[in-house]
């Protein structure tokens, strides 16, 4: 019993000492003027691509002063704010202390940062992209945000516990470009492995919260309550993502195949837009990469022409009961019939979420809408969610898969209709 005690106590000193973490020091804030304008000017292109203002701003209050609720099975984290405040900010952090924040998770004064901010994917940010994005947020107006506390199952939130966690999950290290391809696709990797970690949501993860590796890698995944569709060829929207629809969609708002970016995708894609034409060319070459075989583009026409009839099937006289309450509630903007496909009306037999397996896009748009802010500029879905009831959303949702789709119907529509409803739209 005393040597179980002893070794008991020996091994829990001994994951103390390794779980530590020197302080760095403080500094005086760096004046705005002690960085240069160009530096300056590229931190703010990174800030963006990155997502920092969108992880660390909350609706309605001040960028990068934290706050922003990020849920999970393990509890609710929060983020911290990163003005250069010196008290509740980052206004005493050193260069030193960011880059070791950012590269390996570790705070200022030591303590180990939870993987919400995902780390796992900075660290392969370049030290001088590191510094540029830490000129940028201290030139920054300052503002007094206290951390609101976690909300994490004991003993989750012991930060000293994260040690473990990086232990298990977590490699430290520079972007390594690949020498089986050129400069291009290298750049689109670093932009989305590293800087807009891409992965972190199009990824499922496992019970301890880290991403899937192998062939589940970008297979898709729950995040805020949307699903991020998969990025492989296990995407099951009949049109594929070839880079033209890549390219429209995440850079002019609007791909006539797959619609305009909505929930989370809505901030990530206004972030991207701060990329230089020459990487956001990057970009699309590695996604639509990742997204197998370009020959595939081939079916696009196929899916096209038996996304046409099934519109035409859906007006006129109709018997079906829900052929009749769709066309009056959703076919006079989702109608494009023999005249092809009109990017400003996405046809839904071409659009990933009627053929997600997890209804939760359809449904929330559905509901919510999508506001001229998260889409395409000058464009807005309506919400229906004052108007129908849970009974009528599902309705329109399982006529939606039923006829234009040749997937399972999706189980218990309407009680995951009242589930998503109380969630409300959030923050995004």
């Amino acid at each position: 019993m005393l040597r179980a005690t002893a070794l008991g106590v020996a091994g829990l000193f001994g994951f103390a000492a390794f779980a530590w973490r020197p302080t760095i020091p403080e500094i005086a804030t760096p004046p705005s003027s002690s960085f240069s304008a160009g530096v300056v000017s590229r931190g703010a292109m990174l800030s963006s691509a990155g997502y920092c203002a969108t992880c660390h701003s909350v609706k309605g209050g001040q960028p990068f002063a934290g706050g922003y609720a990020m849920k999970s099975t393990f509890g609710t984290l929060y983020s911290t704010n990163i003005t250069p405040d010196r008290e509740t900010g980052i206004g005493a952090w050193s260069k030193e202390a960011f880059r070791r924040a950012v590269h390996e998770g570790i705070a200022r004064d030591g303590s180990h940062l939870f993987p919400g901010f995902p780390y796992d994917h900075f660290t392969k940010v370049s030290d001088d992209d590191v510094d540029a994005i830490y000129a940028f947020l201290m030139t920054q107006p300052a503002v007094h945000a206290p951390a609101r506390p976690n909300e994490l199952l004991f003993p989750l939130g012991i930060r000293a516990l994260q040690a473990g966690w990086k232990l298990l999950f977590f490699r430290s290290g520079r972007f390594e470009p690949s020498p089986d391809h050129d400069a291009k696709w290298n750049r689109g990797a670093y932009i989305a492995e590293a800087l807009s970690h891409c992965s972190a949501c199009h990824t499922p993860r496992n019970p301890l919260g880290a991403e899937r590796s192998g062939p589940a890698r970008y297979a898709g995944a729950a995040v805020d309550g949307w699903f991020a569709p998969a990025l492989t060829a296990a995407n099951p929207s009949p049109v594929p993502w070839i880079a033209d629809e890549l390219r429209a969609y995440l850079f002019e708002g609007l791909s006539r195949f797959h619609g305009t970016p909505s929930g989370p995708m809505s901030p990530a894609a206004h972030g991207l837009a701060a990329l230089s034409a020459d990487d956001r060319e990057a970009l699309v070459t590695y996604v639509a990469s990742v997204g197998g075989d370009a020959a595939r583009s081939q079916t696009a026409a196929a899916a096209v022409t038996k996304a046409l009839q099934a519109d035409a099937t859906s007006t006129g006289r109709q018997i079906d009961p829900d052929a009749r309450f769709y066309a009056a509630a959703c076919a006079s903007c989702h109608y494009n019939g023999s005249v092809g496909i009109n990017a400003s009306r996405p046809d839904l037999a071409l659009n990933s979420a009627v053929h997600l397996a997890d209804p939760a896009n359809l449904i929330r748009v559905i509901l919510f809408g999508i506001d001229a802010s998260e889409g395409a500029s000058g464009l807005v879905m309506p919400a229906f969610g004052s108007g129908f009831s849970d009974a009528e959303v599902a309705r329109i949702a399982a006529y939606l898969r039923r006829t234009r789709t040749n997937e399972p119907p999706w189980p218990h529509l309407e009680k995951t209709v009242g589930e998503i409803r109380a969630q409300g739209k959030g923050e995004g």
